[in-house]
């Protein structure tokens, strides 16, 4: 049973509410070079499509700051700068207009030019997230904790809020991330416990599709469950595109939110009479970007398909050259199965009023 959210305070990035019970914000980021700005933008606009509510951007020099202005101004979703090493490319993106800022503490280049960016940003309204890494985590913490443990980065998110605080800073989001899942609950939890700002859920370098959908199911879903976490982004190893159908799943998965085309379909047996993994790999693909809420089932056996998906909005069953289309569990009609998938794609395109490639 889902525990209530956690209170936390209200902030925007852009146009988007974050924390105090708005919807969990499902975000990414680009893998393109961003001082390649076509290339940036065709990506996000992609994301935009697949999802996404919330985008960063790698900046890692003054060319990329340089290029900011226009990404912005290209795009719909709003526009975080991700900022390692040198604050001067902090203050150039919040000067080009971002709309929120990610910093890494512990190599931003010390107190002083974190206050800076501080002041910058309070006179811009723009939220910053801290982004406590274990993998970038002080020194001295980790000499005194012996490695980064869960109460080393929470102590280091502790530390870098206290900076922008005694500047009178407010807007803050933090993440604690780690690619070990069980460091990475044990951390959320712990910050849970001490403040009230929003927090951004994610399992960092969780891998390939596969092993990154595995992490972060567990890790996001696992504190989304407990009532913590604001903001998610899915880790995986590819097109981050690849990352909302995840993302989104996790959210479903909990009744947080609706969005797109669940599949339901059976793992197949022997008593599988049709090509039914290839078919529904291609069914995924083509309703990918789909946002209604509808649940679709295929199923492999026309006697217990039906039955077996009664809660899918629509759905089709085949075996031995036939098959059917079914809606809540009741048959419609009967079908050669060659014609299955059209009748498909027909019906989820009537039911969500979104057309559908074919391709």
């Amino acid at each position: 049973m889902l525990k209530p959210r956690r209170p936390t305070r209200r902030l925007h990035i852009g146009s988007v509410p974050i924390g105090d019970g708005a919807p969990i914000v499902v975000q990414s980021m680009t893998n393109t070079d961003t001082r390649d700005a076509g290339a940036t933008i065709a990506q996000i606009q992609r994301l935009e499509r697949a999802g996404c509510e919330l985008v960063r951007v790698a900046v890692p020099d003054r060319e990329a700051v340089e290029r900011l202005a226009q990404i912005k101004a290209s795009v719909s979703v709003p526009l975080v700068a991700d900022i390692h090493f040198d604050y001067r490319l902090a203050l150039g993106a919040l000067r080009a207009g971002v709309d929120g800022l990610r910093l890494n503490p512990g190599n931003i280049g010390g107190a002083d030019k974190v206050r800076r960016v501080a002041q910058e940003a309070k006179a811009r309204e723009v939220p910053i997230r801290i982004g406590v890494n274990s993998g970038s985590l002080e020194k001295d913490l980790l000499a005194r904790y012996g490695g980064p443990t869960a109460e080393a980065m929470v102590e280091s998110a502790l530390r870098h809020m206290a900076l922008l605080q005694d500047q009178g800073f407010e807007l803050i989001k933090v993440s604690l991330k780690s690619s070990d899942v069980l460091t990475t609950l044990s951390a959320y939890r712990l910050l849970a416990e001490r403040t009230d700002v929003p927090l951004h859920l994610g399992v960092t370098e969780a891998g390939t599709p596969v092993q990154g959908a595995i992490k972060s199911a567990l890790g996001i879903g696992l504190l989304l469950a407990e009532g913590i976490g604001d903001t998610i982004r899915v880790s995986v190893t590819g097109e981050p595109e690849e990352e909302m159908p995840i993302a989104y799943g996790i959210l479903r998965a909990l009744g947080l939110r609706r969005r797109g085309v669940e599949i339901i379909s059976c793992p197949t047996c022997g008593r599988t009479e049709w090509d039914l993994i290839p078919l529904t790999q291609q069914v995924e693909r083509l309703v990918r970007g789909v946002a209604t809420p509808l649940k679709v089932a295929i199923m492999g056996c026309v006697v217990n398909g039906p039955g077996e998906a009664r809660e899918a909005d629509v759905g089709i069953a085949g075996g031995r050259g036939t098959g059917i289309l079914f809606k809540k569990g009741c048959r419609v009609r009967k079908l050669p199965q060659e014609g299955l998938l059209e009748v498909l794609l027909a019906e989820i395109e009537a039911m969500t009023g979104e057309c559908l490639p074919r391709a």
